[in-house]
């Protein structure tokens, strides 16, 4: 698997969280700044649609949906 493939596989993971849990992006922007994270609505559509982020964003965006436990 490519780079491009596991970006794609990473950001459909937290995608697929979010819609879980019935948050929006704005939602998920509210919520990581209870968490300390300032993040525009508009930066996390563009991290999650190019799949390039850090591995600590993901975690904080998992810990501010409410995900503790992912299965792959």
């Amino acid at each position: 698997m490519d780079t491009k493939e596991w970006e794609k596989r990473v950001s459909n993971i937290l995608k697929a969280e979010l819609k879980r849990e019935g948050i929006t992006y704005a939602q998920l922007a509210e919520r990581l700044v209870a968490v300390g994270v300032a993040e525009k609505e508009a930066n996390i559509k563009n991290k999650l649609s190019r799949g390039k982020f850090s591995a600590v964003f993901m975690l904080q965006c998992l810990d501010a949906i409410g995900t503790h436990e992912l299965r792959f």
